[in-house]
């Protein structure tokens, strides 16, 4: 059979064309939507980092007054928001976007529209959630936002009706990404990309897309209820009036545990991806790795009242959800021991993306082990609301997710953008902030077994938890450092001109077959897939070229649409005006929305083509 043609030039026809800025803000194609998630999310990661600074400041010295205590509640509640929501999941979902297609063979997402407007709503959503310190009130009540206090009573100002209606914007989009991807992923692969042949980052994010999709209407539904009670007088969490402080939590610890995988799956998969380009060995235990992940996810389901422990749901409960919280333990352990065996005897390369892989390994079972303390109930009314706590899910969420996501950066960038990062700054960005990410946070292990409460403002001299925060005020700014040399590392790179070559790693998926940056249509003809590591297998028994699976031909492409920003943006300002308890504005925009839906359900669009042809240079 004929190996795909080299290189195809583009023809488009029957499309409209939209240049500059507007070729951004109209783009359905899923690598730059892609791009757009992470530095989207390196954007929001500039106000996370900020806060956290501003409190690690006013945690140096005892009776502190570098903020008040009203501010410190909004700087840590908003620190929160915004690294769970607002970093870790967009940037993530924007390297599967942006990869993911790739890996099966496909030619874009399902629904390219829909995917276009999952980003929007996640941007302005989040827009939105910082816009309430316009408004003079920015929410208060932690990123768990529990109820009563998130109530009328307890919080009056504006802040937490941004957050129950910035989330639910947020929400939506990425419910729909779960939609998406889930279709993709089962639906567009390859001829001969069975399951068990698909690279383990595409089966993180399979299982991500489910956890999703059953992870996020409990939220949803938490959101809407607290909605009511805020604007419209209802009692559901109003426990003087019959409503349950328990309802929030439940509802919102079946979504926030499996959150936690939501966000550190795709980063196991990352790990999984890396690990054996640059040790030049299979990854040992495939399937067992798939079906860890999948064990996971099921799991995840049944550990969310580990969370509750101290709210008095008594000795069974107590019991149950400590067994299953520690059973989560034994598939997390498996790709722990696969990752060791798979770089035992390699040829390992100490790229800046290994680097981060590596010390993922180390971080994350810090973060794991701290995380089984806590599973045991009677334990676990010691460490209740510690700064042990703090320093666990840190271990995770920073050590797991943004050491995974940083991997990924240095690993798919010249995929994504034909650019290489500098190597000498990135092993200086990674020595940095291995070392800042530990100063920062093992010391907190410490002045939470000591007793330090977590989000308090400031704290009486005596205790002795003055040395351990000013050490985790100085890892900080290490922290800092590292992260401005990798933004110098990046502004660097983009000054320059173009210089990846297709498959800089010797990759064994089906990305590194294509030009860097891939072509706006991916594939000339869809791939046949012969096995696992489908690349990497033509590269060692064929030529190095695919074998194509079609003939060649025009390839249709959706077109370009400014439609998904018109409805994100008129879903937004829906929420001004019942934020503003404005019916007018609310109903005048919501209608809005609801006429540029059905406009685009019932346009016509034949999209456009790309005409191949053959010649040239190496795609």
């Amino acid at each position: 059979m004929a190996a795909i043609p080299e290189r195809l030039v583009a023809v488009h026809s029957e499309s409209r064309t939209y240049t500059g800025i507007w070729s951004w803000l109209a783009t359905v194609d899923h690598k730059r939507i892609g791009i757009m998630y992470i530095l989207a999310g390196l954007f929001f990661m500039a106000f996370g980092g900020a806060e956290a600074l501003i409190i690690r400041l006013q945690l140096w010295a005892p009776n502190s007054h570098v903020v008040s205590a009203e501010t410190f509640n909004q700087l840590f509640t908003m620190h929160g928001v915004t690294m769970i929501f607002l970093v870790a999941m967009p940037i993530l979902i924007g390297f599967i976007n942006a990869i993911v297609p790739l890996q099966i063979g496909a030619r874009d997402v399902a629904f390219p529209r829909m995917n276009a407007l999952s980003l929007w709503l996640f941007v302005l959503g989040g827009l939105f959630l910082y816009s309430s310190f316009l408004f003079g009130s920015m929410p208060d009540a932690g990123w768990f936002n529990n109820a009563p206090l998130s109530e009328l009573a307890f919080s009056k100002g504006l802040g937490v009706d941004f957050y129950d209606i910035g989330l639910q914007i947020s929400g939506f989009g990425t419910l729909m990404t779960g939609i998406n991807f889930l279709v993709t992923i089962l639906n567009m692969r390859a001829p001969g990309m069975r399951l068990l042949r698909m690279p383990l980052f595409t089966w993180s994010a399979l299982i991500t897309m489910l956890l999703i999709l059953f992870a996020f209407p409990p939220i949803t539904v938490n959101l809407i209820l607290q909605m009511f009670d805020r604007l419209f007088g209802a009692n559901f969490f109003v426990v003087g009036n019959g409503g349950s402080a328990l309802l929030w939590q439940n509802l919102f610890w079946i979504f926030g545990h499996p959150e936690v995988y939501i966000v550190i799956l795709p980063a196991f998969g990352i790990i999984s991806e890396i690990i054996p380009v640059f040790a030049k060995k299979v990854l040992f235990g495939y399937e067992s790795m798939a079906m860890a992940l999948s064990v996971i996810a099921f799991l995840s389901f049944m550990v969310w009242t580990h969370h509750m422990f101290a709210d008095g749901l008594g000795p069974v409960v107590n019991s149950l959800f400590a067994i299953t919280s520690m059973l989560i333990a034994v598939p997390t352990g498996i790709k722990i021991f696969n990752w060791l065996a798979t770089l035992w005897g390699g040829k390992i390369h100490f790229t800046s993306a290994m680097l981060y892989a590596l010390s993922f390994i180390p971080l994350f079972v810090i973060g794991g082990v701290s995380g089984i303390m806590l599973a045991m109930a009677p334990a676990d009314l010691q460490y209740n609301d510690s700064y042990f706590v703090v320093a666990h899910f840190h271990y995770v969420l920073f050590g797991g997710t943004l050491m995974g996501a940083l991997a990924a950066l240095y690993y798919w960038f010249p995929k994504m953008w034909g650019r290489m990062l500098n190597e000498k700054l990135g092993k200086w960005n990674f020595w940095l902030v291995f070392i800042g990410f530990n100063v920062t946070f093992f010391p907190m292990h410490i002045s939470g077994l000591l007793g330090m409460p977590r989000r308090i403002s400031t704290y009486a001299p005596g205790n002795g938890w003055t040395i351990w925060n000013q050490i985790s005020t100085i890892g900080a700014f290490i922290l800092l450092a590292g992260m401005l040399i990798l933004l110098y590392n990046l502004i660097q790179t983009f000054l320059h001109p173009a210089d990846a070559p297709a498959d800089p790693w010797d990759g064994r998926a089906l990305e590194w077959s294509l030009t860097s940056p891939a072509p706006e249509y991916n594939f000339a003809q869809t791939p046949l897939v012969r096995g696992r590591d489908a690349y990497w297998l033509e590269k060692r028994e064929g030529d190095g070229k695919l074998q194509p699976a079609e003939p060649a031909g025009p390839i249709h492409m959706p077109s370009p649409s400014l439609a998904p920003l018109g409805i994100a943006l008129t879903i937004v300002l829906a929420g001004y005006g019942a934020v503003l308890h404005s019916t007018i504005i609310g109903g005048l925009f919501l209608l809005l929305t609801f006429v540029q839906i059905g406009r685009a359900l019932l346009a016509e669009d034949h999209g456009f083509h790309v005409t191949p042809h053959v010649g040239g240079e190496a795609q």
